[in-house]
């Protein structure tokens, strides 16, 4: 059974940067997709950031110029660079991945595997 493990939240004012990682162990099938999403108290889980097997990127618009995902090239880890953040960042940050190859990378409903979260919180 495979795993995904976030790391590197925090606590950060606003306009500080944090990186997530996301580690990926156990896999013996094909992760075609992976992304980041988050979810806040009261709100639903949303899609931050996506990337294919190709390195081909999507993102949510509120974090356009601010948020870079990426990932290694044996794809056992992912990352998602947050600079410029602000309090409404702030959210549990959660991992995926997709075996599916077609769909929207932007909505949870594609992927199959998700970790455990990591907390943001951006103070002002």
């Amino acid at each position: 059974q495979g795993q995904l493990v976030e790391s590197g939240g925090g606590s950060v004012q606003s306009g500080g940067s944090l990186r997530l990682s996301c580690a990926a162990s156990g896999y013996t099938y094909y992760r075609y997709y992976m992304a980041w999403f988050r979810q806040a108290p009261g709100k639903e889980r949303e899609a931050v950031a996506s990337i294919d097997i190709d390195g081909r990127t999507r993102y949510t618009d509120s974090v356009k110029g601010r948020f870079t995902i990426s990932q290694d090239n044996a794809r056992n880890t992912l990352y998602l660079q947050m600079n410029s953040l602000k309090p409404e960042d702030t959210a549990m940050y959660y991992c995926a991945a997709a075996t599916q190859t077609s769909g929207d990378p932007l909505s949870p409903a594609l992927y199959n595997y998700w970790g455990q979260g990591t907390q943001v919180t951006v103070s002002s």
